[in-house]
């Protein structure tokens, strides 16, 4: 990327400095005020600091340019007048309607920069007043990756809440942020399997860890509540899956029903309507794709007596999980499953996703271990959890 440092005595003078020199597609870096003294002190000169970039695109026309039609004229008048006086004005009204849609453009471009350059530095005289202790913990929220927009939301309701206050205890802005963040999680279920409905639903994308988990919550189910528990499974596209499951099953000595059609699936519910829970794994498929959702829908029951979770592993990027959720958006999912916990270092995934979604959190996985590596969530344990790294 090509990056350049601008100083001008207005916003809109480092703008046009920009678009001069990198043009259109240049994307602001950095914004800030300058001042500098002249005469011994007694003369202060304001300026802006803009620092800009543009990636180096060997930008080539697809389409030659509009003059180059204007060599094939003499031809085309020879040829045909009246398809040389179309185009001849197709031309003109093309150019016109490019001319006022360039300005448009342009126009909506430079409002959003300003807007962008306006919001940062407004940002920046609002943080400089900010204690050490304050920017400590918003160094911190970053770590987490928690969501920008709700790093600024705690920032200036923490900023507020210790303006007059002389001394600022660093675990009185930790107990203040959980409380910030419990509003925010307000009506959000959290805990793991409910006895209250049979059949248990545990979709997710291929490569999170879902058989598995699968596996440990049906332990805990046998092992600790003494529940009588059967296994049905949808993925029939991986052997290797089919056996693993089989695997745990005969370790718990519960009865397994692989299901090909929905019919196959209506047999298997049938089969097992002495059971307490039955958990059903699906295959784990790209579900970027809705062709996948609408197999789904057509194979299982996503009836009242089911619970649907959603099975999302905290080692994927967050764009990509905001696209898995949303194709999942005709289905009910009731509660997120996060795994591979012990593969990161950072959790706010999880919050951002909660909150944006009002979902709630059945459970986390913290290993490969079976039964033990799963823990059933409660708002403190998320919060000891978050707030356990290195950062007083």
């Amino acid at each position: 990327m090509k990056m350049k440092k601008y100083n001008a005595p207005s916003i809109a003078e480092a703008m046009k400095l920009i678009r001069a020199e990198l043009g259109d597609d240049a994307v602001i870096l950095n914004s800030k005020v300058v001042v500098n003294k002249k005469f011994f002190g007694l003369v202060k000169k304001k300026s802006f600091e803009v620092v800009a970039g543009i990636d180096k695109v060997d930008a080539r026309p697809a389409f030659p340019p509009l003059q180059d039609l204007q060599s094939l004229k003499p031809i085309m008048q020879a040829a045909a007048p009246t398809v040389v006086k179309e185009v001849e004005q197709t031309t003109s009204k093309k150019a016109s309607i490019e001319e006022e849609s360039a300005m448009t453009s342009e126009l909506k471009k430079e409002i959003a920069d300003l807007k962008s350059i306006m919001q940062s530095l407004h940002r920046q005289s609002i943080q400089s007043k900010y204690p050490d202790e304050l920017l400590r913990l918003i160094d911190y929220l970053k770590q987490q990756e928690l969501n920008e927009e709700l790093i600024t939301q705690i920032s200036d309701e923490l900023f507020v809440h210790i303006e007059n206050i002389d001394t600022i205890d660093f675990n009185d802005l930790q107990v203040a942020t959980e409380r910030i963040l419990e509003k925010q999680l307000r009506g959000v279920a959290i805990g793991g399997v409910s006895d209250d409905r049979k059949y248990i639903n545990v979709l997710g994308p291929t490569g999170v860890g879902k058989t598995t988990t699968i596996a440990k919550m049906a332990a805990r189910a046998v092992l600790e509540k003494k529940k009588k528990v059967g296994f049905i499974t949808t993925d029939t596209y991986r052997i290797a899956a089919i056996e693993q499951l089989k695997t745990y099953a005969g370790l718990l000595q519960v009865p397994i029903e692989i299901v090909y059609s929905s019919e196959d699936y209506k047999a298997a519910i049938e089969k097992f309507a002495h059971l307490d829970l039955v958990f059903i794994d699906t295959a784990g498929r790209n579900y970027k794709e809705a062709r996948y959702i609408e197999d789904l829908q057509r194979l299982i029951d996503f009836g009242d007596e089911v619970q649907t979770f959603l099975v999302l592993s905290l080692t994927s990027k967050e764009h990509d999980l905001d696209t898995i959720i949303k194709q999942f958006n005709q289905i009910h999912v009731e509660k997120f499953i996060f795994t591979k916990l012990d593969e990161t270092n950072s959790i706010g995934t999880m919050f951002n996703l909660m909150i944006k979604y009002k979902k709630g959190l059945a459970y986390y996985t913290n290993g490969q271990e079976v039964p033990e590596d799963i823990e059933e969530p409660s708002l403190e344990k998320l919060f000891k959890l978050f707030f356990q790294g290195e950062f007083k």
